[in-house]
């Protein structure tokens, strides 16, 4: 088991050097992501209406954070992972359009996990209940999508963080799926 340090956008070097078990620390952007936020996003990145260079090396994060205006600015109270099993159906089609290189979330993934393979995408799991601890490695909201269409946990957030974690590897490209 190794720990590394990684900063966004990974690149596929990146991930190809994590092992089930290594624990991750992310900083730069990470997007949070939920079942209606993967709808709408592959719709628009089908449509072209998402810029898919936005998820060139990015790290989705299964959560539906809670957040709260304060003046001009969002601030982000609590954002602990939601379970990933429930977005399995979308994962393959979303790889298929987007060259995302991380998704974290709660629990494990099934069917979905040779798709991350595949697609040169590893698959960490975030310790639940501790949504309050991953608040504070949140520097700030950078921007959130889909927060008219579907409310405050379903939108996609773009948050800036700062060694987001701990992260353990569950699906890797070289030794599968931990949770099967």
């Amino acid at each position: 088991m190794a720990k590394h340090i990684l900063r966004t956008p990974l690149s596929e070097e990146d991930v190809a050097k994590l092992r089930i078990g290594d624990v991750v620390y992310i900083t730069g952007l990470v997007y949070t992501a939920r079942d209606a936020t993967h709808r709408m996003l592959i719709e628009g990145l089908e449509k072209g209406g998402f810029p898919r260079e936005l998820l060139r090396g990015a790290v989705v994060y299964h959560a539906g954070p809670v957040v709260k205006r304060v003046g001009n600015e969002w601030r982000v109270v609590s954002v602990g992972p939601t379970t990933s099993i429930r977005m399995e159906r979308f994962i393959p089609k979303l790889l298929s359009l987007a060259e995302i290189r991380m998704i974290v979330g709660k629990g494990g993934l099934g069917k979905s996990a040779s798709s991350l393979v595949s697609r040169r995408c590893v698959y960490g799991v975030f310790p639940g209940g501790c949504g309050v601890v991953a608040a504070m490695c949140v520097k700030r909201v950078v921007d959130v999508y889909y927060l008219d269409e579907l409310g405050i946990p379903e939108a996609m957030w773009v948050l800036e963080v700062e060694n987001f974690g701990p992260i353990v590897i569950t699906v890797s490209l070289t030794e599968g799926n931990l949770h099967s």
